[in-house]
């Protein structure tokens, strides 16, 4: 068993979760500890102007890996823990391209300056070594989907992430299917942002008070193959556009949850079989009315990852510090059935951190 400490920051550009588990890399995982240390107003603009490789990104790389060091030492306050009980920390880096057709996907982070600030060693860049084995670079969480459902007796289960990307994991009978759906919260946060100056769509409030235009979301899947495009497959947060002009802050809010629900039943066909019970993390299930569209699209049970006892706000932190595990001992960090890579491939940069 291995102490691990997992940092995320995803495309909703929300901030950074981090989160402590303890594991075997297999299938015995033990949540400790987790928080989430949001973005200041100034490191998310720098973090958007980088996206596609713009901005400054030597310096806001360097702010996000001080405020990762930052947030490790918030966590290992909580737990009552020091840099010594820790044996390593997986670090994802911010996302600030991803574009698989070209092979290319683009963390933004410090892997060497995390490990030399909390004095524990640092796993860094881990889908580079996928992507030159042929996959996506994405989904990753998968292999952790899958540890944690081991425990669960319902089969198959679906795994619904909704960050900015939404993704699924499904696990059935030993095999295992991920791929990125379509948009998640990115295109929703970015129109909330732009219409009102808040980040996002507090429990879907607005998207609650309008009118969805069905007839726009229809035009996105007819005019893009992406998502008549089978498994493997994962998407760039902003991959994917949707004529909104003309419509209220709140139709438009109703129109984009729209076209996140209708993306995660139109990926469906994709599946052997029905889920029996989909799981519900991120960000995205905070929007009940986004939730709510869900349940009305999914033929089966629909549920929030804390009803079955998981952390719906951590578990890409988790998932991460589980990878750094597998990464240390060698295994796999995918396999060809979830990001298409030709075999299954391990990853990351290890950097080893100078011990007092």
């Amino acid at each position: 068993m291995k102490r691990a400490i997992g940092l995320m920051s995803g495309t909703s550009l929300d901030g950074i979760d981090v989160a402590l588990i303890e594991t075997d890399g297999m299938t015995d995982v033990r949540r400790r500890a987790a928080l989430t240390l949001p973005f200041d107003t100034a490191l998310r603009s720098n973090l958007k102007a980088c996206l596609g490789g713009g901005g400054d990104v030597p310096a806001t790389a360097h702010h996000l890996t001080v405020m990762a060091g930052e947030a490790v030492c918030r966590l290992l306050d909580r737990a009552g823990m020091g840099p010594a009980d820790i044996d390593v920390i997986g670090f994802h880096g911010q996302t600030i391209a991803h574009r698989p057709a070209e092979g290319l996907t683009w963390q933004i982070g410090n892997g060497a300056l995390l490990a030399e600030a909390t004095g524990i060693d640092v796993v860094f860049d881990f889908r580079s070594r996928d992507m030159a084995a042929g996959g996506e670079g994405a989904p990753l969480a998968p292999l952790y989907h899958a540890a944690l459902a081991a425990s669960l007796d319902r089969s198959p289960v679906g795994v619904l992430n909704i960050g900015g990307v939404a993704n699924v994991t499904w696990i059935g009978d030993g095999e295992l299917i991920a791929f990125d759906t379509g948009p998640g919260g990115a295109l929703l946060d970015d129109w909330i942002l732009a219409r009102t100056g808040e980040p996002f769509d507090r429990d879907g409030g607005l998207a609650s008070r309008g009118q969805p235009h069905h007839d726009r979301v229809t035009a996105v899947f007819d005019n893009n193959p992406w998502f008549d495009r089978p498994p493997p497959r994962s998407l760039d947060r902003d991959a994917i556009a949707i004529d909104l002009a003309g419509l209220t802050t709140a139709d438009g809010a109703a129109t984009l949850v729209d076209l996140t629900a209708e993306a995660v039943a139109h990926a469906r066909r994709f599946m052997p079989r029905e889920p029996v019970l989909w799981i519900v993390c991120g960000g995205g299930r905070h929007n009940r009315h986004l939730l709510a569209a869900l349940r009305r699209r999914l033929p089966s049970e629909v549920a929030l990852a804390e009803e079955v006892d998981w952390d719906g706000d951590s578990l890409e932190a988790e998932a991460f510090a589980y990878l750094a595990v597998r990464s240390l001992a060698g295994l796999p960090l995918s396999q060809p059935s979830t990001t298409g890579c030709r075999e299954p491939a391990t990853g990351g940069a290890f950097h080893r951190a100078r011990r007092a």
